[in-house]
């Protein structure tokens, strides 16, 4: 019996959309993060980029359980000596909530080629309207 490999050539992507209205940001990155990697299908192979563009709407109504709203804080570094930044959790979601969810759904994939490939797959917006309904994007039930 022989283990099946997917080819690059032999990957067909689909379009899904996740809606984030009520839900917790982690729970809906995990799922995102499970659907640009391709793990959901039969055909999963590790070493092969054979995942599926994500549109991940309403991520400003997403929530965040417990106190992280006021206790989560995301840095970043801008290259200069002594200039590291620092932003709550409830700052960045109401200015840019979308950054807020592709953050969450970096740090779910692999730091590697592949991961930072899957990342482009992964259109965020904060409200219900996205620029994709010609790719004709299923809803995916979280």
């Amino acid at each position: 019996m022989n283990t099946y490999m997917a080819k690059p050539a032999e990957v067909t992507r689909k379009w899904y959309v996740l809606d984030a209205a009520g839900k917790p940001l982690g729970r809906v990155a995990a799922q995102a993060a499970v659907l640009l990697r391709g793990k959901h299908k039969p055909t999963f192979t590790p070493h092969v980029d054979c995942g599926d563009n994500v549109i991940v709407i309403n991520c400003g109504k997403a929530v965040f359980t417990g106190a992280k709203m006021e206790k989560k804080i995301y840095y970043r570094h801008t290259g200069y000596i002594g200039h590291l930044k620092s932003i709550k959790a409830g700052h960045l979601m109401q200015q840019r909530p979308e950054r807020a969810m592709e953050l969450a759904v970096k740090g779910m994939l692999p730091d590697n080629t592949l991961g930072r490939i899957s990342l482009g797959r992964l259109h965020a917006y904060a409200g219900s309207e996205h620029l994709h309904a010609a790719q004709k994007p299923e809803e995916w039930k979280i």
